[in-house]
């Protein structure tokens, strides 16, 4: 397997692998990762769809990427997906996924006609004093201090950071500033996080720096993820004979581990609580997805806050038994030990008329029903004890949503402070007292506001322990590669592996190690898209620095005077040359 970049591998198509024929693969897991994965052995590696089997211990694929209406709670979405234009392995993937509404197309031809005709922008980033804009655009209050820190950590080669958090490579003068409330809250970062991972979040999307007080540079689906992305994705394997086995729970893969090499031999399941377990070969190929950042997502409803089941669930189960096996499968304990440092609550809010919308409408200057871009991304709620955010997607968000209805998601970062209007903290709130606090903070007169939210919405909460497992302090070899050294017919997949610069959390991180395990077992003849490259672009790394400093020219910069002499006589020297180009186009002189 081997990274690529630019329009000669991207438009090739690889030629059938001598090794395919006869071959099996499964999946453990129906996310995201294992759907893509299931894709690129079909398109990619010439494998029949009859060869291919998912293993999905729920009822309906999509893991993490969800959206339902659920017969007897509504409508739910534990949380959104934020995509950018240089998710390079995403698109890759779904320019070969039919569209599922639009004949002779593409979900990418759908995703992108839909972005180029409606854009994303937020109307209002951040708000204060009940639903007041709080002013925040193109300002992200970084001290000189907290500058040099930023700079500093995207500086710092990764293996310095082993085992770090963020406090320990930022101090109170970052974490005051808007930089960090914008990042925090679009990001769900919290301060005891991994500065490993806060560093690739930084040079990944350095390009994306100067959108982040207005969102411009996302990009959404036309409805929830899970009719947009999963669904088609889902209809094509289908179609193309692969095997889906729901409510099937896989409880260990058992390995033979030698110093040099490692072979899967058995899937141990179970299906309706029947052992329905798979022998291996070494020709058969295992792909295994590691962890799941909504496992024993606990639920709420109108009138009984979000219970959590007990135990941590099949998927870290499974890592469990399989980490016991071999050092080089990684340290599950690290993602899923610290539920306190990995939790938080999201909630869906049905607004059952056109009451509540109306307050939306007030705030963000737009029609929620329209059919286009609301809020363009989540309205973070600056003086709010739960660091509450919000967000309103195109409506319809779910494509039986009744007119006249509007879906809104919710979330808090704290969800054990106590709230403002409603005086308990979140994890305790039923769905009605979030709806209250939500309206509270939106605007809404506090007289009106139990009225409104007892008639007049429906809502949701839902609680989940491990929804930021994957920012959890880490050092190299807690998560394992994705195809280990020595493994014959297996690899991992899903946030919990190991690729190179690119930033778990997102679905290109998924579909990224979907590809890249595919390719490695398969030998595909062609390059995975490399991470799109802005931390080596001068041009990005200009234009950042210039949006960082809030409009201050190089010179403005507080710094001991014969650093500042230096400066101008690097100035002086570069005068007439394109270096001096460039810092004008980006604004730093």
């Amino acid at each position: 397997m081997h990274y690529t970049n630019g329009n000669y591998a991207a438009f090739s198509k690889p030629l059938k692998s001598s090794t395919v024929d006869g071959k099996k693969a499964y999946l453990i897991g129906g996310g995201l990762a294992a759907l893509s994965a299931a894709a690129f052995l079909i398109r990619d590696g010439h494998m029949e769809g009859r060869n291919i089997c998912v293993l999905e211990e729920l009822s309906l694929p999509g893991g993490g990427c969800d959206g339902v209406k659920d017969d007897n709670r509504g409508f739910i979405i534990r949380g959104g997906r934020e995509m950018e234009d240089h998710f390079e392995c995403l698109w890759d993937l779904y320019r070969s996924i039919p569209s599922l509404e639009l004949e002779n197309a593409s979900v990418l031809d759908e995703f992108y006609w839909l972005n180029q005709a409606d854009p994303s922008s937020s109307p209002v980033r951040v708000t204060v004093n009940q639903g007041k804009d709080a002013n925040t655009l193109h300002k992200f209050t970084l001290s000189d201090r907290a500058a040099m820190e930023l700079s500093r950590l995207v500086l710092t080669p990764e293996e310095a950071l082993d085992d770090k958090k963020i406090t320990d490579v930022f101090t109170e003068d970052f974490l005051a500033s808007n930089f960090w409330l914008f990042w925090r809250s679009m990001f769900a970062f919290e301060e005891w996080h991994s500065a490993i991972e806060m560093r690739r979040y930084l040079t990944r999307f350095i390009h994306l720096t100067h959108t982040l007080t207005d969102l411009s540079g996302l990009r959404f689906t036309k409805y929830n993820q899970y009719e947009s992305l999963i669904l088609p994705l889902v209809k094509y394997l289908e179609a193309e004979g692969v095997q889906f086995r729901y409510d099937t729970v896989v409880t260990n893969v058992e390995f033979e581990c030698k110093a040099d090499k490692k072979i899967a031999k058995k899937i141990q399941c179970t299906s309706m609580g029947e052992d329905t377990g798979i022998t291996l070969t070494e020709k058969d190929l295992v792909f295994i997805t590691l962890g799941c950042s909504t496992e024993q997502s606990g639920f709420g409803d109108d009138n009984h806050p979000a219970v959590v089941p007990e135990g941590i669930g099949p998927s870290w189960e499974l890592w469990k038994n399989i980490a016991a096996q071999d050092e080089a499968f990684g340290r599950p304990e690290k993602f899923y030990g610290d539920v306190a440092g990995s939790n938080w609550e999201s909630a869906t809010i049905t607004c059952l008329d056109d009451k509540i919308p109306e307050y939306i409408s007030k705030m963000t200057g737009r029609n929620p029903g329209s059919g286009s871009i609301v809020t363009g991304g989540p309205i973070t709620v600056k003086d709010s004890s739960w660091l509450m955010s919000w967000t309103v997607s195109r409506q319809p968000h779910f494509k039986v949503q009744p007119s006249g209805q509007i879906v809104a998601w919710v979330y808090g970062l704290f969800s054990d402070v106590e709230g403002d209007f409603i005086k308990k903290p979140m994890k305790e709130c039923t769905g009605s007292e979030i709806v209250e606090e939500w309206l509270y903070h939106i605007g809404v007169p506090a007289e009106e506001i139990p009225e409104l939210a007892k008639n007049h919405a429906h809502c949701i909460p839902c609680m989940m322990p491990y929804v930021t497992s994957y920012f959890m302090v880490r050092k190299a070899g807690d998560r394992p590669d994705i195809v280990p050294k020595g493994a014959v017919n297996f690899a991992f997949i899903g946030e919990h592996v190991e690729t190179p610069r690119d930033t778990v959390f997102t679905t290109e991180y998924a579909v990224r190690t979907g590809m890249e395990a595919v390719y490695t077992l398969l030998d595909v003849g062609r390059g995975v898209p490399e991470v799109y490259g802005s931390a080596f672009d001068v041009r990005a790394l200009l234009k950042a620095a210039a949006s960082l400093l809030d409009g201050k020219r190089l010179r403005d910069i507080a710094m001991p005077q014969d650093k500042k002499m230096a400066l101008g006589n690097l100035l002086k020297e570069a005068n007439g040359t394109v270096i001096t180009e460039l810092l004008k186009e980006s604004g730093l002189i």
